[in-house]
């Protein structure tokens, strides 16, 4: 294999272009993310699963029900107080439409359920351990 006079060193500096990027990438991957500030670690209220804005939040004995909104879509979350492994439901229902229900036992939260309601009102309801709320119809 011919070496080129010009380019004596191609060899080296072909490998320095591609290891380069690819040490930037590993580091990028292997270095842990900052912690979003103000957002208190292993609570409901870090994170929400959920996208839109909040809509409601109704509050009963066992734990409290979240309404989230954007322009197409509602959401609905059922939160416990407490820990542990209980029955929980959530349900939300637009005006016209099928609700979607998400039931079982839960250790923290029920949902989300999601339903499309572009111009439309829905029902919500929620409950922990048997104890639970439900709206009318709102967000119209």
């Amino acid at each position: 294999m011919p070496t080129d006079p010009q380019h004596p060193r191609r060899g080296p500096r072909l490998l320095a272009r591609v290891l380069a990027p690819l040490l930037a990438a590993l580091a990028l991957v292997l270095t842990p993310a900052p912690l979003v500030p103000g957002a208190a670690a292993g609570t409901a209220e870090a994170v929400s699963v959920c996208q839109g804005r909040p809509a409601r939040t109704i509050a009963f004995a066992t734990g409290e029900l979240r309404l989230y909104r954007t322009r197409h879509y509602a959401c609905a979350v059922t939160v416990a107080n407490g820990g542990g492994r209980r029955p929980m439901a959530v349900s939300l229902q637009p005006r016209g439409g099928r609700p979607a229900v998400r039931a079982g036992r839960f250790d923290r939260q029920a949902g989300p359920v999601t339903v499309h309601a572009l111009n439309r009102c829905v029902r919500v309801s929620g409950s922990v351990a048997g104890r639970g709320t439900s709206t009318g119809w709102i967000l119209c």
